[in-house]
């Protein structure tokens, strides 16, 4: 399904949009219609497709080899309403998108270092891979209800 970074990037990108979108008419229906579980449901949802999100923006900049400067921008574009759509335009008219997972040793000195040797072990196992990134993300999603949101519950 995710054959590419990009595939998986644009999907994640798209999903945060539409995720704000939610949260958005959760908002709504609670201040006009005193609807609160609206927020509790988008809020939800809103915030465990943000971590995804923000876990692929992370492993796409690690495979594509980003700069921190685009890895940062990728991030924080989560932190902004319907930013991850023009993120993800800007990141593939640039190049930063093209290609393929880097399942294989190339020249590239690079390519020894502990953390591409780890990278490539995961890629090369897509399916362990994403069910420790949904279990971190579902961890970590599970830490912050139990903090609470943000600013408080008032």
């Amino acid at each position: 399904m995710f054959r590419t970074p990009l595939t998986l990037f644009r999907t994640l990108a798209i999903a945060e949009a539409i995720s704000w979108t939610l949260l958005i008419a959760g908002l709504i229906l609670r201040a006009t219609a005193d609807l609160s579980v609206a927020v509790s449901i988008g809020g939800g949802i809103h915030g465990f497709v943000f971590l995804a999100y923000g876990a692929t923006a992370v492993l796409v900049a690690l495979n594509q080899r980003w700069g921190v400067g685009p890895a940062v921008v990728a991030i924080v574009s989560a932190v902004i309403p319907y930013a991850t759509v023009p993120t993800e335009i800007w990141l593939h008219r640039t190049g930063r998108l093209r290609g393929a997972w880097r399942l294989d040793e190339s020249e590239d000195p690079r390519d020894r270092r502990p953390l591409d040797r780890l990278l490539r072990f995961f890629l090369r196992r897509p399916a362990m891979l994403g069910v420790i990134l949904v279990a971190v993300v579902a961890v970590v999603f599970a830490v912050l209800l139990i903090l609470g949101p943000p600013g408080g519950k008032g």
